[in-house]
């Protein structure tokens, strides 16, 4: 649980409950000592009281006139002594506690939570062997009281300041730490993303500056190793396609005349030969054995290579993929925004294009059991976007990407472009996007 707490609440949590603790004890042992001071501050004043009553009866006892003497005593003690003479039968006798309430400058519960000692002195006063009152010791603790408060208030203010000043400088703290940390954090979260470029700043204690410089120096080692994999998928895509222009040359001009020739030798050989019997029939089915044939191999170079892109230009050459494919999937409606200006992209990139199109476009008529497809592509600022969508049924969960499909990742990814797929809206989308630029020297 304390774990998953933030750095700030750790921080500042252990210091509020430490002031707050420090300022609950401070009321505890002004509580608790209070007693025993006011004890001290009022020992003198109850022993004298306690001598002014023995030497009253004394001089009482002494008199012939006892209660013209206990009159004067009392005259003399007025109204603002801590010592009264409370006659017999006048009330109550007054007591500490019953003058405590209503202290000037200080609230009752803080009078009520101080722990006032028990000084009472209650001394008789005797005339003629009868007790005619008492004289009574009740002390003024409101100076003392308001002294404590003050002392109270004094604390409170001191640590309710040490708390703010520590408080702001735990904050500065945790902000020049936390920030350091939350820009490594967000780096090595562009770096997990693929993004190298962005460095990390490199700021905070030195052991964070360490962190970052470490984490700045893995993203240049990761940014290098991966300009070598982009330069080594682009390699291994210009031996395939070299591959395949020869293999599509060989077929072009070493199986093309032939197929031809035999073909107009077929129909040599009926022109020549009558066309009844098994004769005819096998001729016909020499014939369109061949034309199956040609029609194989015009596919088979198709794929290999598309030759015309080069003639015919990119939006010319995409055109002519999406007739070929409405020909052979009549059952599959397929709508399509091409923009003109691909005519301007060439090169590795226009290859590319083409392949994704078409390797997106076999899937659908392979294995989507869709009814309805769209192709789009288009140029926007500085990238080239593809989007091929159908409303089939989409693809497995345990795997995303086929042979087919990872060959074109293998492509997109040696032009440093991006290529994904997902399913929403019960449609399923191939989306590539291939940024315009240079690709290993060659204009694209």
């Amino acid at each position: 649980m304390w774990q998953r707490l933030p750095f700030r609440t750790q921080l500042f949590l252990p210091l509020g409950v430490s002031f707050v603790a420090a300022l609950a004890m401070g009321g505890v042992l002004l509580q608790s000592f209070s007693a025993s001071q006011l004890a001290e501050e009022n020992e003198p004043g109850l022993r004298s009281a306690r001598t002014v009553a023995v030497a009253l009866n004394s001089a009482l006892s002494a008199s012939d006139n006892p209660q013209r003497m206990l009159d004067a005593f009392v005259n003399s003690l007025g109204t603002s002594t801590d010592i009264q003479f409370h006659p017999v039968g006048s009330g109550p006798t007054p007591s500490l506690r019953g003058g405590l309430h209503g202290v000037h400058g200080v609230p009752q519960w803080f009078v009520d939570r101080i722990a006032i000692p028990d000084m009472d002195a209650v001394s008789p006063v005797m005339i003629d062997g009868r007790r005619v009152g008492d004289i009574v010791f009740v002390p003024d603790l409101s100076a003392d009281l308001f002294e404590k408060w003050v002392g109270f208030l004094a604390l409170t203010s001191l640590t309710v300041v040490l708390m703010v000043l520590t408080g702001m400088i735990a904050y500065l703290f945790a902000r020049s730490t936390l920030q350091p940390l939350q820009n490594l954090g967000a780096g090595l979260t562009r770096i997990r993303r693929g993004d190298y470029a962005t460095p990390i700043p490199v700021a905070g204690p030195p052991e964070i500056r360490q962190s970052c410089e470490e984490a700045n120096a893995l993203a240049a080692t990761l940014a290098q190793l991966s300009q070598h994999n982009r330069d080594l998928l682009h390699r291994l895509v210009s031996l395939q396609d070299d591959e395949r222009h020869d293999l599509a040359r060989e077929l072009h001009d070493e199986l093309g005349p032939l197929l031809f020739s035999i073909r107009a030798g077929t129909i040599a050989l009926s022109e020549a030969s009558p066309q009844t019997g098994h004769l005819g029939n096998s001729v016909q089915e020499v014939m369109r054995s061949i034309q199956a044939l040609q029609q194989t191999n015009r596919r088979i170079l198709d794929r290999l290579r598309p030759l015309y892109i080069e003639e015919l230009g990119l939006d010319a050459s995409v055109q002519t993929l999406l007739r070929n494919f409405r020909a052979q999937a009549p059952h599959i409606g397929l709508t399509a925004t091409i923009d003109p200006a691909l005519n301007g992209v060439d090169g590795p990139l226009s290859r590319t294009v083409y392949r994704v199109i078409q390797e997106a476009l076999t899937n659908v008529l392979r294995h989507a059991g869709a009814s309805n497809a769209h192709v789009a592509a288009a140029i926007s600022g500085d990238a080239l976007t593809i989007e091929v969508s159908d409303d089939g049924g989409g693809f497995p969960a345990d795997n995303v990407f086929g042979r087919g499909l990872t060959g074109m990742q293998e492509r997109v990814r040696a032009l440093s472009g991006s290529l994904s797929l997902l399913r929403a809206d019960e449609r399923t989308y191939v989306r590539c996007r291939l940024p315009l630029g240079e690709v290993r020297g060659e204009p694209i």
